[in-house]
């Protein structure tokens, strides 16, 4: 815990790692989930900041969300940078021209939805980010259906299974919650109903979730947050999923991202060894969450730093890590997206207040 607080800038946005010069600003989807983990481990005041930042960058851009909104409704195409981005800088400011991809969409879903889960378990007044989640209920209604970037900035022109689970998630419930009402919160839950129709249309392969809508079969890692928090996907269908997960990308405990994976190698991911923990705990497979749990603790260093990827075993392509290695130098560490991870899984296996959490403290994760 004491990583992700150490790093919050006093913005309140949290950087995806402070030591990788790339990766020195702030995401909706990394931060949302580093404040999920923050939250349940007791610091409170540290999520709010960071539901508070995201709630002044969307605010800040009102006009420029509502112009692509009625853009898009009016059956035009936003330019290329006119689109929200998916990061900015730790003050809030967009990151300029620095020639890096940027456009995807799940980071707003997936604030939305996090965002309703730190209000009810506070049981926090709503008003404050009213207006903010109403910018992002018009935003995901009106694009959700656009090709963007995936979780691993990759893909731009594919409709991602992950991307979707997050925004119908996060549009469900800001309208259940009654943070959005009107025509806003009627667009809202139309476009959730009609994103999970298309996912269970177009965006299933084989009996399990897909990668991409309308593309090859493929399994991605990132497909477990439809079951797991988001719940797109339940019954047959995430069971089936699950299985293609646990097929073809879970490995003595860690997970890579998919089979083609080819960046550092292709490693396995703490990230998504805590996302499939989380789903085994809440579907009572406890024993294997403890073992993910114990995955990602043999990845903390003697600094008590979680990478973004395990440095250790076996990789999908090892020919590839040295050229990302000369491009950036060794893979993120700390990654506080792995760090807010783990403390969910903590959380929900209910070992924060125990030996895990005397871990923690005691290795400064």
């Amino acid at each position: 815990m004491d990583v992700i607080l150490r790093h919050q800038h006093p913005s309140g946005g949290y950087p995806a790692c402070p030591t990788f010069e790339v990766y020195g600003y702030s995401w909706f989807r990394d931060g949302a989930f580093i404040a999920e983990g923050a939250d349940r481990a007791g610091a409170t005041d540290s999520a709010r900041a960071f539901h508070d930042w995201c709630a002044r960058v969307l605010t800040a851009r009102a006009e420029r969300i509502e112009r692509i909104v009625d853009t898009l409704r009016s059956g035009g195409t936003p330019a290329a940078g006119d689109w929200l981005p998916a990061r900015y800088t730790l003050e809030g400011a967009d990151e300029g021209d620095t020639g890096w991809w940027n456009f995807q969409l799940d980071g707003y879903g997936t604030w939305l939805h996090l965002l309703v889960t730190h209000l009810r378990r506070h049981s926090a007044d709503p008003a404050p980010f009213r207006e903010a989640a109403r910018l992002a209920c018009e935003y995901l209604a009106a694009s959700w259906n656009t090709p963007c970037f995936d979780w691993w900035e990759e893909d731009s022109e594919q409709r991602h299974g992950n991307t979707l689970a997050a925004s119908e998630a996060g549009l469900r419930a800001a309208v259940d919650a009654g943070l959005v009402e009107g025509d806003t919160a009627e667009r809202a839950r139309d476009a959730a109903e009609e994103i999970a129709a298309t996912v269970r249309r177009e965006g299933v392969r084989d009996g399990h979730l897909n990668k991409w809508l309308g593309g090859p079969d493929a399994v991605d890692s990132s497909l477990l947050s439809a079951l797991t928090p988001f719940e797109l996907a339940d019954g047959e269908l995430a069971e089936r999923t699950l299985a293609a997960v646990e097929r073809d990308l879970l490995h003595e405990g860690g997970v890579y991202r998919y089979r083609a994976d080819t960046f550092y190698g292709g490693g396995r991911w703490p990230v998504l060894a805590a996302l499939l923990g989380w789903h085994y705990a809440r579907t009572g497979r406890r024993a294997d969450a403890e073992r993910q749990l114990r995955w990602i603790e043999s990845q903390f260093t003697a600094e008590g730093l979680l990478p973004e990827q395990a440095p250790e075993g076996l990789r999908l392509a090892p020919e590839r890590e040295q050229e990302w290695l000369d491009r950036w130098g060794p893979n993120a560490t700390p990654l506080l997206w792995s760090h807010g991870m783990y403390l969910i899984l903590a959380d929900e296996l209910g070992v924060l207040d125990g030996t895990v959490a005397g871990s923690v403290a005691g290795s400064g994760s």
